[in-house]
């Protein structure tokens, strides 16, 4: 994996700060939050005092909300209970106890503005009386900020406690006002489903991140609603709407918006900004509405990418029956070539009957070094070996069609092996784990893995298959102790073990697992075509 983020152990820079904010929400419509700073202490005064009126039935008749990030009550809550689950017409609300990701809902009146990166509401709350007469002595809500109930801000993306990479997601102003000044601000176009709003930026171009910061967090908050919901992306790429739109067209019936690329005003009864995330490439069904699961997820990409592996296969065949339409002969064949078709139809019946190994083949770091041996080593036990070398141009359709047709998949600690998601449920995954890696390899992909019901066995190298036994002596900690060595941070760990390190199997050791690995999928009665 490119981003390797050892165990989050990263300080989250300023949330104290950041969650100096809090949801009022509506209290029988009698009172709204304004976030403006009175000129006058005569104001604060009566500002206070009135809100201590008005805040009064609410504080006494409902729970508080508490938006702490540290209340760990709260954040145990799942998402079919969660602070937004149940919003009033005219409202922001906005979870931020999520470790992951922050998350608003909106509901009324919803309306984009690019140009100024905000999304209005407009609320046809009634507003306090005596707060408005006051702000009206003092000269106050003539201006724009005056003009807002509530304003809140978010970057929806799903990495918030890396502030590195969410220094570079563009944020969004969410914005309440008073339903009279949506009069300047008129609807362009008109939607009547909701709108799910998120962000293609951060670490996308990663295959892991594309998916698990991504498609799956995007299937997790939109799967309830039944494709009609439009998406409007953040930070807009074409080529990620080609690479993901067959799985797109399976959470929403309707084309994707550009946020920064389309000018005009696009109207919503509601919206969803930012994504729910659950834990790396899964999904708890526990915590999804209608108990959606990671297989689930399975179903939805089979449902996506089967209409383009029909056509490949239809593609294929018509081009062998032009093969052999070109190649016939008007004489009858000799027994010679009988006897010769005749071989070749047993020796691809009897391929058949071989379960199918995948090899996802890496070349520079953490490549195997050995790997046409190893690739030889599983044929002579009985495996038909497909060696397979995606990269970010390769169609996705492809290499779904590959994996999930296959028994068992090989590969080194990396990104490509997010592909597990293309994996069937009891399929075999062996994942090589090269010095360094064990933690980031068990955590990423080892228990996806088997939340997928993958038969998942990692593959610890030793020191000696590793390329750096060449490079340090044979007591130094970065062969004997690499998990220490890994505090030292992301620029030692990546530097040395992602980037230096190359893997030469011990191909006796090896064996065993691919013997495993056949014998677990031969108790089955037949293999995958």
């Amino acid at each position: 994996m490119v981003h390797h983020h050892l165990r989050y152990h990263q300080l989250r820079k300023g949330e104290d700060d950041e969650e100096a904010q809090s949801l009022v929400d509506e209290c029988g419509n009698a009172a709204y939050y304004k976030r403006t700073r009175p000129k006058l202490l005569s104001l604060i005064f009566l500002s206070l005092l009135s809100c201590c009126f008005v805040l009064a039935p609410c504080l006494f008749s409902f729970p508080l909300y508490s938006f702490g990030e540290h209340d760990s009550l709260v954040a145990e809550m799942d998402a079919k209970t969660t602070l937004c689950s149940s919003i009033s017409n005219g409202t922001i609300c906005c979870d931020r106890t999520a470790f992951r990701t922050d998350i608003c809902f909106m509901k009324g009146d919803v309306r984009t503005h690019s140009s100024s990166s905000s999304i209005f509401l407009y609320s046809s709350r009634n507003t306090n009386t005596f707060t408005d007469h006051a702000s009206s002595i003092s000269g106050e809500g003539k201006g724009s900020e005056e003009e807002q109930l509530q304003h809140e801000k978010i970057k929806p993306y799903t990495r918030k406690w890396e502030t590195s990479v969410m220094d570079t997601i563009d944020e969004l102003n969410l914005i309440s006002k008073k339903e009279d000044y949506g009069t300047h601000h008129h609807c362009d176009v008109r939607h009547d489903v909701p709108a799910v709003v998120f962000s293609t930026g951060g670490y996308t171009g990663n295959i892991y991140h594309e998916f698990n910061d991504g498609i799956l967090p995007l299937y997790i908050t939109s799967q309830h609603l039944n494709r009609k919901v439009v998406f409007v992306i953040l930070e807009y790429h074409e080529w990620w709407i080609t690479k993901y739109g067959d799985v797109i067209s399976q959470l929403s019936d309707y084309p994707p918006i550009d946020f920064s690329g389309d000018n005009r005003t696009h109207c919503f009864p509601e919206s969803i900004v930012g994504l729910r995330i659950h834990d790396e490439l899964t999904v708890e069904s526990s915590l999804m509405e209608g108990n959606g699961s990671i297989r689930d997820f399975r179903n939805l990409l089979e449902q996506a990418y089967l209409p383009r592996i029909r056509s490949l296969i239809q593609a294929k065949e018509q081009k062998e029956l032009s093969k052999m339409n070109e190649e016939q002969r008007p004489l009858p064949p000799s027994p010679e070539l009988v006897l010769e078709t005749g071989k070749v139809e047993q020796q691809q019946v009897h391929q058949l009957k071989k379960p199918k190994l995948v090899v996802l083949s890496r070349t520079g770091s953490r490549a195997i070094t050995n790997e046409d041996l190893m690739v030889q080593m599983a044929k002579e036990i009985g495996f038909q070996v497909k060696v397979l070398r995606p990269n970010k141009f390769t169609e996705l359709a492809r290499i779904y069609r590959v994996l999930n047709s296959s028994d068992a998949m090989v590969g080194v600690h990396g990104a490509a092996m997010t592909h597990i998601l293309f994996l069937r449920p009891s399929s075999v995954f062996i994942q090589v784990v090269p010095l360094g890696t064990e933690w980031a390899a068990e955590t990423y992909y080892g228990e996806p893995a088997k939340k997928h019901g993958l038969k998942y066995k990692g593959y610890k190298i030793l020191p000696r298959e590793s390329s750096l036994y060449n490079e340090y002596a044979k007591d130094d900690p970065v062969l004997r102790d690499p998990e220490s060595m890994v505090k030292k941070g992301w620029e030692f760990t990546k530097k040395t073990y992602l980037d230096h390190q190359t893997v030469t199997l011990d191909l006796r050791r090896f064996r065993k697992h691919l013997v495993s690995a056949y014998e677990k999928i031969s108790r089955h009665s037949h293999f995958r075509s």
